[in-house]
């Protein structure tokens, strides 16, 4: 049975959402703080958080900072503010998936699914070790150690961005629209926020690009994005 963390300070609200995610079949815990949320979150338990970012003590970026130190731990953000810096700033972050109150439990259920589902699918690809390797101009992606490194030097990335990635290493010279990476990464089923890759594409610029020294990842406008290594045909 899937384990789902609930950090949320609003009792209603917590319990609303426990009753529903009991009804669909999970397990559910559930914190009211920032803190004993984190110490959760980190037993390794869980298969899911639910995580609102107006928390008392720590507040849920702050939770969801800590814990993508050492774990990877799929994260759906809640929170009733609906800035776009907000959602920036939760992605930014490592969370998987970012929702603002009020909305249908239907939705958020869609979603649970569909992150849990995505990230099962890619364990045992990674668990397994592919042993696959990509290099284009100096950067090393090794899927089985799960790791990017130019000239030796490795770069942190979440599990969302090394796919996105992965995806356009793999199609290295070939010009991906969004509905492709969209759907090829987040599943064709995806029923987040449309400009998701747009927004991951800027997260993996700032660290490629900085590590790399110069524009990896290119735009080509009104089609998508695309990685180009003049060395392959």
């Amino acid at each position: 049975m899937k384990r789902i963390l609930i950090v949320e300070d609003e009792d209603k609200i917590a319990r609303f959402l426990e009753l529903e995610l009991v009804h669909e079949g999970y397990e559910v815990v559930k914190k009211h703080d920032g803190r004993s949320g984190l110490e959760a979150a980190l037993s390794g338990s869980f298969s899911l958080m639910i995580l609102d970012i107006m928390l008392p003590g720590i507040n849920g970026l702050e939770v969801l900072r800590r814990l993508r130190k050492t774990s990877e731990l799929p994260v759906i953000m809640l929170t009733a503010r609906d800035q776009v810096m907000d959602k920036v700033n939760g992605l930014d972050m490592g969370a998987d998936d970012y929702m603002t109150k009020p909305f249908a439990v239907e939705e958020l259920l869609a979603r649970i699914r569909l992150v849990l589902r995505k990230h099962s699918s890619s364990e045992p690809e990674t668990a397994a070790g592919s042993g696959h390797i990509h290099q284009i101009r100096g950067l090393v992606m090794d899927e089985s150690a799960h790791t990017v490194k130019y000239q030796g030097k490795e770069i942190s990335l979440t599990n969302k961005e090394f796919q996105l990635l992965r995806e356009l290493m793999i199609n290295c010279n070939v010009v991906l629209s969004r509905e492709t990476i969209l759907s090829s990464v987040w599943g064709y089923d995806y029923v987040g926020e449309t400009n998701v890759v747009d927004v991951y594409v800027r997260f993996l610029r700032h660290k490629i690009d900085d590590a790399v020294g110069e524009k990896f990842i290119l735009t080509v406008r009104g089609v998508g994005y695309v990685i180009k290594d003049e060395h392959r045909e």
